[in-house]
């Protein structure tokens, strides 16, 4: 009976330092996801448009196969990557985290630059017009997979990032824990976005009590405007979290211009208000920062647009 309890408090043993071990993953992968907050709703604020334009019925199925395409993005693909990366290339981590930074503010630059310079008309591919439902879904889905293996990666290598120090199984635990997450948190939001109108509907229809009824008017109504908004703060938290990122990567490089000066403002609009110093200081700084994106975005439009554009074009003939 003695080795029987033995036994079972060396169990409990394994199994407290088993669930012990599951927190720290878990606790790893939140506060490392938490820093890839800009690129996490950009990823939410694009994806409800791929959805635009099919029947209700196509709405989730469709953000299914997109969300098991980002699944496959972060632990079939970027997953192996990032390891490799931190085991034999840390040195990299910093410049592909400034490159990913550059790509977000260029992102937002170009869709704050389309408000501001609006086309007068959009030409429509007769060709995509003609394409069954079942074509244009596909093509849908492959588009969405395409841009989301973009964002996955900055959002991988950000969180990798915040990850130094680590064993390599606990590294790779906690980069899966947080690319599942921020899938299920991306794609859970996006399907309840695309499906609250019809929610609003049927609760305008069939609703027995004439709050209900109104409630569903107004998710209705409300639903264009969250879009939009949705869209702002996603441009917004491009800017701000990709600026931040190139900055931060200047300062590591030597660089001290224009980290220095975005500390020194920060500081001073926190001084300003003692009652509320950290808040005020840390809202400067994410709006300096978001200055800095953009200005730095749309000195990368002419660049993509004259340089990149024609180089890539170029390599693609080639092959």
């Amino acid at each position: 009976m003695s080795g029987l309890l033995a036994l079972l408090d060396d169990v409990a043993a394994i199994a407290k330092v088993a669930a012990a071990s599951v927190d720290d993953v878990v606790g790893q992968a939140a506060k490392a996801g938490a820093k890839a907050a800009g690129a996490v709703i950009d990823d939410a604020a694009v994806t409800p448009k791929y959805v635009q334009g099919f029947s209700a019925d196509r709405e989730l199925p469709i953000v299914w196969r997109i969300a098991k395409g980002s699944i496959f993005n972060k632990l079939v693909i970027l997953l192996p990557a990032a390891l490799l990366l931190s085991q034999f290339a840390p040195w990299a981590i910093s410049p592909l985290l400034m490159l990913g930074g550059a790509y977000l503010c260029f992102e937002g630059a170009e869709k704050v630059w389309h408000v501001l310079h609006p086309a007068h008309h959009e030409v429509k591919d007769p060709a995509a017009e003609r394409q069954s439902e079942a074509h244009l879904e596909e093509a849908k889905v492959k588009g969405a997979i395409k841009t989301d293996f973009i964002l996955s990666a900055e959002i991988m290598t950000i969180v990798l990032s915040e990850l130094p120090g680590l064993g390599l199984a606990m590294t790779a635990a906690s980069l899966a824990a947080a690319g599942l997450m921020i899938t299920a948190a991306v794609y859970g939001g996006v399907a309840l976005i695309v499906k609250a109108d019809d929610v609003g509907l049927h609760m305008a229809a069939a609703g027995r009590l004439g709050l209900t009824r109104r409630l569903g008017v107004g998710i209705v109504n409300a639903m264009p405007k969250v879009l939009k908004g949705l869209t702002i703060v996603g441009t917004a938290a491009m800017l701000w979290v990709g600026g931040s990122i190139v900055v931060h990567g200047l300062e590591e490089l030597g660089i001290a211009e224009p980290g220095h000066t975005i500390h020194a403002l920060a500081h001073a609009a926190g001084a300003a208000i003692p009652a509320a110093e950290g808040a005020v200081a840390w809202t400067a700084k994410a709006v300096l920062d978001g200055i800095f994106g953009l200005l730095l975005g749309l000195v990368l439009i002419p660049v993509s647009g004259w340089v990149i554009a024609p180089v890539a074009r170029l390599f693609s003939r080639s092959a």
